[in-house]
């Protein structure tokens, strides 16, 4: 059961939307979670293909749900693992959350990405693959040490900007902010553990093989 209240909700943009909510599971949850999956979950470090070449990637991760909620990222099809229990749970908390603030979401896969330090990041890209459908609502929570998303406009309407993420804070971006940013998890100095876990939901009728 989460212990959000509508409160702690802060919109960052609102067109298109973007918000943070604090406060997702309370404490010791939220630290008893982020050990958990640090600890229990097979982390991986697959490499893609950039320009004709194979590279790892710069963090650990693990694509997780449904059945036929396969991903395809850089050429590469990513069947899920099994729900973990404490995943589902989280997945519960956040569909707990979002209804609570009156909007109605639906999640049948997780991509998860364990940052060990600073250094490791995410580089810019949207989450706009076709199985994602045309305006995904994509629910962020951040686990562990707090590190910002950093956002620019595809079009450069307007200035990039940081949306800072603390531990236990969950980061939604509604329809639109695909279509209309990127965003990337920039190296920081001095940053331990991180743990994010991306809900959306897959269409498996749009997967391409």
């Amino acid at each position: 059961m989460t212990q959000l209240s509508l409160s702690s909700r802060e919109t960052l943009l609102g067109d298109p939307p973007l918000a943070r909510f604090s406060r997702l599971l309370g404490e010791p949850a939220a630290t008893q979670a982020l050990t958990r999956l640090d600890r229990e979950l097979d982390w991986q470090r697959p490499s893609l293909r950039l320009y004709g070449r194979e590279h790892p990637i710069p963090r650990h991760q693990v694509w997780m749900g449904s059945p036929d909620a396969r991903y395809r990222y850089s050429g590469r099809n990513f069947c899920p693992e099994a729900w973990h229990p404490e995943v589902a749970a989280i997945r519960d908390a956040v569909v707990e959350c979002l209804a609570a603030a009156g909007q109605s979401a639906r999640f049948n896969s997780v991509l998860l990405n364990r940052y060990a330090d600073g250094e490791e990041r995410m580089g810019w890209h949207s989450d706009d693959e076709p199985e994602l459908g045309a305006a995904p609502l994509i629910a962020a929570v951040s686990l562990g040490a707090e590190r910002p998303l950093r956002f620019r406009w595809k079009q450069r309407e307007a200035e990039a900007f940081n949306a800072w993420l603390p531990h236990d804070s969950l980061l939604v971006m509604g329809p639109g902010v695909q279509r209309r940013l990127q965003h990337a998890l920039l190296p920081r100095r001095h940053r331990g553990l991180r743990i994010s876990l991306t809900f959306r939901w897959v269409h498996p009728s749009r997967i391409h093989d």
